[in-house]
């Protein structure tokens, strides 16, 4: 089986492991969080940041870092993750989803727009699969209507947008470094940001609000600390960024190469004029002309060894936020068209070219036999 996402760990992963090991620091104390936070800092053009335990916690801290006001509404894509709306529930704020763009899978400004009410607070900006959203008019409708930016960076990290890197726009942004994100702990992520207040803050979430004297506490936080050994991976995947970014569009513009030609499927868009498409991953969309769902290919791809993942399921059509009373009447007609029809190929940086051929006859094989 060709696995959809296989990291690259032949670097300098073994030898900092084995120094963790040597010295013995394995917990969060250790040396290596410090160097992961101020290299992830740099490289996002950021102050500071704050190394977390997965990308989840770095979304949950980062929004209850702003402290916005209990019942506020935040703007965010529907297309996106579970745990960009569970944080926003979870610090006591209401979600307000909204569509994408049929090409981009990003969230638009002119949707974000439209859903700016008296009680919005906050927008969640979340870059999707390769393209960064259009930052300058959301960053401009924030300050015209005195909203909150966070961003969650998590698939795009390396990646600009008008030349400046992704995770280094609004108030706080996100990153996760899951094994398929361009940089893995295996599990960690981090929240960044330039205000130092904020940054003091989120160090605290992070470690259970512990105050002056050890374990009396006046706030809850979180145990969201990741470890010496995850920083210690995550600092030798750092040193080969470039790398990695070089692959990954590589990889992305092999199957365009190969598959353009291809009848059926919808490609992603390889460019904007902002910045050239990253492919975190490579995903595609059935079109109208095939009678089956993503479901229908992936089941084919996987007889064929191929392994697959299918695209986000919409915030507003998640089961658990309707049991909650949430979104159970609302209609967002491409995230849900994308959901369906929607789903990434093998392209994780492990991938090699022998296996990438096997992928792309595998796909033009499926599509053919209808």
């Amino acid at each position: 089986m060709i696995a959809v996402n296989e990291p690259l760990l032949d670097g300098n992963e073994k030898k900092y492991l084995g120094e963790c090991i040597d010295t013995k620091w394995i917990s969060s104390e250790g040396p290596f969080v410090k160097k992961l936070e101020e290299g992830v800092a740099r490289l996002m053009n950021r102050q500071a940041g704050v190394a977390v335990a997965n990308g989840t916690l770095a979304l949950d801290v980062a929004v209850a870092a702003l402290e916005l006001p209990k019942g506020a509404e935040v703007i965010l894509p529907t297309f996106t993750i579970i745990s960009c709306a569970q944080a926003i529930i979870r610090a006591g704020l209401v979600p307000v989803p909204v569509d994408c763009d049929p090409q981009t899978w990003n969230m638009t400004p002119e949707n974000v727009a439209a859903a700016i009410s008296p009680k919005t607070k906050g927008i969640m900006v979340v870059h999707i699969y390769g393209l960064p959203v259009d930052m300058d008019p959301i960053l401009e409708l924030a300050r015209q209507h005195g909203l909150k930016i966070i961003e969650d960076a998590a698939e795009l990290i390396g990646q600009t947008y008008k030349g400046q890197p992704c995770g280094g726009f609004g108030d706080i942004s996100t990153l996760s470094f899951y094994p398929n994100k361009h940089i893995t702990t295996g599990e960690g992520g981090m929240v960044l940001a330039n205000d130092p207040d904020l940054i003091s803050r989120c160090r605290s979430l992070r470690n259970l609000c512990f105050g002056p004297r050890r374990f009396i506490h006046e706030e809850m936080g979180w145990n969201a600390r990741i470890s010496n050994l995850q920083a210690a991976l995550g600092v030798a995947q750092l040193e080969r960024i470039d790398e990695f970014l070089q692959k990954k569009r590589f990889i992305g513009n092999e199957y365009q190469n190969r598959l353009k030609d291809l009848p059926g499927i919808i490609l992603p868009l390889p460019r904007q004029s902002f910045a050239d498409n990253i492919y975190w991953v490579f995903g595609v969309v059935l079109d109208e002309s095939i009678r089956h769902d993503a479901d229908w290919a992936r089941q084919e791809l996987k007889q064929l060894g191929i392994e697959t993942r299918p695209f986000f399921w919409p915030i507003h059509k998640q089961p658990i936020f309707h049991k909650m009373g949430l979104f159970k009447h609302l209609r967002l007609p491409v995230a849900e068209q994308l959901a369906r029809r929607g789903f990434y190929l093998p392209s994780g940086l492990g991938l090699n070219q022998k296996n990438q051929e096997k992928v792309i006859r595998g796909v033009k094989e499926v599509l053919k036999s209808i």
